[in-house]
């Protein structure tokens, strides 16, 4: 079926049809109506390449995240295709596993595409492809990467407040010897958490022995390795902030199998809100990361520079809460590694 097939069927010629479907040109509503009615009779299905080449630009948005396997990734991915689909917009998934060049090279990949708009929900990122995407004016929504332009827009998540809360929270159980395990510190957003556990222990607990820190990679087995250098530690904290639940769980894991009861040996809370984290034995409690909210508001900020080309970029800022479930609870009068 060729779309001269459609415009004898409506009557009409085949400029007249190209315009119908890739909304190119004014066509009167009733030779609209007679074109649309021939595409469906006909089972006509216009080639995709070839509107993008008509409109210069398809109706498909590149994603992009960091980690498929981590469950903070899938609920946020299904937020932004939903709200992508509301609109008329298709979405095209990859995965860059933490990889500064695979992230280049997929974005690259979508440009020639020449995709709407690009959602990079990725934690890495390098500093000459965003130069990059302004010079070809790409329009992009970042996820914490604080860049707002002309073309691009900046997901901001509150990670200072959700580490705050976290802190606060369990020095009101009366903790005082508490731990942070981080996220890497190549990436910015683990740079961010451990900063703000930093300033909040300085505020909470100004005596506090503020070192104890372990660097993971936001992966389950970098939770456990971290919690296996934490128990060689001459005088264990009584609590541990960790930068997100993937490690923490795996931090749980770990101490389980050392023989720690949790809450009442050492009392955990993780970050995100991952499906698992109601789950796990104990139940986690956790900052939450709102994933619907998140996609819902990168797609929303994305649209903003697609359908109005001359807009300025946007920052969009989320708030996190605390949820607390059964991993914390006071400490114990005394805990040491025997």
């Amino acid at each position: 079926m060729r779309i001269k097939d459609v415009a004898h069927e409506a009557g009409v010629s085949t400029a007249t049809v190209s315009h119908v479907i890739n909304e190119t040109k004014f066509v009167s509503e009733e030779t609209r109506r007679k074109v649309l009615q021939a595409i469906e009779k006909l089972n006509f299905y216009p080639n995709a390449h070839a509107r993008t080449l008509a409109s210069g630009r398809s109706n498909i948005i590149g994603l992009l995240v960091s980690d498929i396997s981590n469950p903070f990734f899938p609920e946020l991915v299904k937020s932004i295709e939903a709200a992508a689909f509301e609109r008329g917009y298709n979405v095209i998934l990859f995965n860059t596993n933490y990889d500064a060049k695979r992230t280049t090279d997929y974005v690259r990949r979508l440009i020639e595409l020449k995709v709407a708009g690009v959602a990079l929900m990725t934690a890495e990122l390098d500093a000459g492809l965003i130069d990059e995407l302004q010079r070809k004016e790409v329009r992009v929504v970042f996820n914490d990467l604080g860049v707002v332009s002309e073309h691009m827009s900046n997901i901001v998540l509150d990670y200072k407040s959700g580490i705050d809360e976290a802190v606060r929270h369990l020095v009101s159980l009366g903790h005082e010897k508490i731990a942070h395990i981080s996220g890497s510190s190549r990436i910015r957003s683990g740079t961010i958490r451990r900063d703000a556990f930093i300033e909040a222990m300085q505020k909470y607990l100004p005596d506090a022995d503020h070192s104890l820190i372990f660097e993971g990679d936001f992966r389950f087995e970098s939770g456990r390795l971290a919690a296996s250098e934490l128990l060689e530690s001459e005088n264990l904290p009584t609590a541990i902030v960790v930068a997100n639940d993937m490690m923490a769980l795996g931090a749980m894991a770990e101490l389980k199998a050392a023989g720690f009861d949790i809450p009442k040996d050492i009392s955990i809370v993780g970050f995100d809100d991952i499906a698992f984290a109601s789950l796990s034995d104990p139940p986690l409690t956790t900052v939450c990361s709102p994933r619907v909210e998140i996609g819902r508001r990168a797609v929303e900020a994305l649209m903003t520079t697609i359908e109005r080309p001359d807009q300025q970029g946007v920052e969009i800022k989320i708030p996190t809460y605390l949820i607390t479930r059964k991993s914390t609870a006071p400490p114990r009068k005394k805990i040491n590694n025997q």
